[in-house]
């Protein structure tokens, strides 16, 4: 078995839900010398988060922040962790429903992802700092 881990740290981004699986395969080229294994993309904070979706329509990631919007509204007079500004809380219950890695089966060298599916960074944050991942490959 073959092991293979990079640590990769992400632009800042806006907002919103972006797609970055090719900046996973960019940072880990070594995907391609594995024919049967996995990969796992694991983020390291907890106001962002990752998931597998549609890759293709923007819509759809629109869709998202929408609906995580009404889901976890911002300045809830409730919340008591505000230390950080009014998109701190929510910030962090989106990333705990949505969650911190995703794993992908590696198939022939490749990623085994659907048709239309691609690895969403999930930035919860109005202004979002750079995000640090751990991306780790094994396999045969």
């Amino acid at each position: 078995m073959r092991i293979f881990q990079q640590l990769v740290s992400l632009a800042p981004r806006r907002r919103g839900f972006h797609i970055i699986t090719h900046e996973v395969l960019h940072a880990l080229p070594q995907i391609s010398e594995i024919k049967v294994g996995m990969l796992q993309v694991f983020i390291q904070h907890t106001s962002a988060s990752l998931c597998i979706n549609e890759n293709a329509d923007p819509t759809v990631r629109q869709d998202f922040e929408m609906y995580f919007n009404k889901a976890v509204p911002e300045n809830d007079p409730d919340y008591l962790h505000d230390y950080e500004g009014y998109d701190d809380m929510p910030a962090h219950l989106k990333a705990a429903m949505l969650g911190s890695s995703v794993s992908i089966p590696i198939h022939k060298g490749q990623l085994a992802l659907g048709t239309w599916q691609g690895i969403y960074l999930c930035e919860h944050r109005n202004r979002g700092d750079s995000r640090n991942l751990v991306i780790t490959a094994w396999g045969e």
